[in-house]
């Protein structure tokens, strides 16, 4: 029996969720902070939704060192619980733009014909990591597993095919990321394909890592992403946000222990969990081009195999092929 965790979180009621979560954890400074106006600096103000692990280093990194204000934009860092969540804030207009992973913002794109994909900041085929419970020595033993939407359904998914299981074969919980090494411990699921610290938590928590996406052929990119309904007046302020976040991308490359201080003061993550962790991301920005819309497809045609979405998304039109290069050089 397979639970549809994208199609679960991805319509109306999973957006009007996100929605109240980011307005309670905004609300103490809405007073001071116009999302879509113009700070006390004179600085344009942006909202900028994203998920709570050292992938996202770059932004926190960009917060402590100012390097938003210096590009000329003033930031709020609107912190999710990961998943879907982040680009479900831009759809439901709590933030303006987000940061996704391809597979997980692509089936958002299905319901949110708006999405706009701006470009790549990071990649990886290390950092998720698939974690089965103590007892489980190989895949043909799993029954049940847990997974957060997007990203890591789509994992999930390829390990098993990899394996030779048939996902529909399995249970699959729709979960949080904080709830599946407690869940693992209990015994209430065999595994997990998930990022740190959650793959390293459930590995104490009663488990062992067992692989990394990429020993199954999985890579993901992180998008930045906005709506079009704010971008077409927006795009010079997105660009000046993107060029923040490249610049921290090469100081989080070059001084991965200040980029781990800066994740600690920001999330409260341990720094020498980060500093361990950092090195299997590759930061880096970049442009959409032609082999992000093939890969794009790929991820689509095994959403639409599994019935996970009904049609695929315009990739023509919601991945902005030059855009980077236009606005955030």
């Amino acid at each position: 029996m397979h639970t549809d965790a994208i199609g679960r979180t991805s319509g109306r009621k999973g957006v009007l969720g996100a929605a109240l979560v980011l307005l309670l954890a905004t609300a103490c400074s809405a007073g001071t902070t116009d999302s879509t106006g113009v700070s006390a600096a004179g600085l344009p103000t942006v909202r900028v939704a994203l998920g709570v692990d050292a992938s996202y280093a770059p932004f926190y990194l960009a917060e402590e060192r100012g390097l938003f204000r210096k590009a000329g934009v003033d930031v709020e860092l609107v912190k999710t619980e990961g998943g879907p969540a982040a680009s479900q804030a831009v759809t439901a207009g709590t933030a303006q733009i987000a940061a996704n992973a391809d597979s997980t913002a692509l089936p958002l794109m299905v319901n949110d014909p708006g999405l706009r994909a701006l470009g790549v900041f990071q990649s990886s085929d290390r950092y998720l990591k698939v974690v089965l419970r103590d007892g489980i020595t190989k895949p043909g033993q799993i029954r049940t597993m847990a997974s957060i939407g997007g990203l890591g359904l789509y994992a999930t998914h390829q390990y098993l095919l990899h394996n030779g299981i048939d996902p529909n074969s399995v249970k699959i919980l729709q979960s949080s990321a904080p709830e599946m090494p407690g869940m693992l411990e209990r015994g209430s699921i065999d595994g997990y394909v998930l990022y740190e610290p959650w793959a390293a938590k459930g590995a104490a928590s009663g488990g062992h890592v067992t692989a990394r996406i990429g020993d199954f052929g999985v890579r993901y990119v992180q998008w930045l992403l906005a709506d079009q309904s704010w971008l077409k007046d927006n795009e010079d302020t997105a660009g000046k946000v993107f060029k923040a976040v490249a610049q921290a991308d090469e100081l989080v490359t070059s001084d991965p222990a200040a980029a781990a201080e800066a994740t600690n003061k920001q999330v409260k993550l341990p720094v020498a969990d980060t500093e361990k962790v950092l090195p299997e991301i590759t930061f880096s920005a970049r442009g959409l081009d032609g082999a992000d819309v093939t890969s794009s497809q790929k991820i689509v045609d095994f959403l639409l195999d599994q019935k996970l979405v009904k049609k695929s998304p315009d990739l023509g039109t919601t991945l902005l092929k030059g855009w980077y290069d236009q606005y955030a050089r």
